[in-house]
């Protein structure tokens, strides 16, 4: 009983914050990766065309490319388009090991996309319905809210999943992932963000 309660108070306090306009800032500036803290041997993360592009190394380590900054409660907004391989990329949350899924789940073997990764639950929820949304050759917009452990996400402008996490931390970067052991190219594009703060005034 107390844990409904406290997600009807996380709910509302979403509401809240969604119903102000957020202000968004650029997460990428579609020449090249400040911003970003690149790895010194980076192979996987490039730029093209407006287009931040991830893709696997020979020896498919794969790789995570955090943001300089730090993120409470946030909106993210993306444009993200699969490329070549078994995509199985992310957008972490705060930290690594809770993330919203982009593309084919390793563990599960199919497409988990827009749905929360959290580790040692696996994926408690599943976003729907993701195969009537979803376009594989084309591009599509993905909207994440993060309130503290409180997630939604919108794929191509319809609601898809709300979860809320237990085990999340209040504050870290934001990621971008190349999966690895996976051949595969992942591009992204305007890319933005809002902080939100729940003490606004309304």
């Amino acid at each position: 009983m107390r844990e409904k309660f406290v997600l009807i108070l996380v709910l509302l306090s979403s509401l809240s914050v969604c119903s102000q306009q957020p202000k968004f800032k650029k997460l990428f500036n579609g020449r090249n990766l400040n911003g970003w803290n690149v790895p010194a041997d980076n192979i996987w993360w490039s730029v093209k065309n407006g287009v931040l592009i991830g893709k696997s190394d020979p020896h498919l380590k794969g790789s995570i490319l955090w943001t300089n900054r730090e993120f409470r409660d946030f909106e993210l907004v993306t444009d993200f388009r699969f490329g070549e391989g078994t995509i199985d990329s992310g957008i972490f949350i705060r930290n690594d090991k809770q993330q919203i899924q982009l593309g084919i789940s390793a563990s599960l073997k199919r497409d988990m996309t827009a749905s929360p990764y959290i580790a040692g639950l696996g994926y408690p929820v599943e976003a729907q319905p993701i195969k009537d949304i979803l376009k594989p050759q084309d591009w599509n917009t993905i909207k994440v809210i993060a309130i503290g452990g409180y997630y939604e996400v919108w794929l191509n402008n319809i609601h898809v999943m709300t979860y809320v996490s237990k085990s999340f931390i209040p504050q870290g970067p934001i990621g971008l992932q190349v999966h690895p052991n996976n051949e595969m190219t992942i591009k992204f594009r305007n890319l933005k963000v809002a902080q939100l703060h729940q003490d606004t005034p309304h």
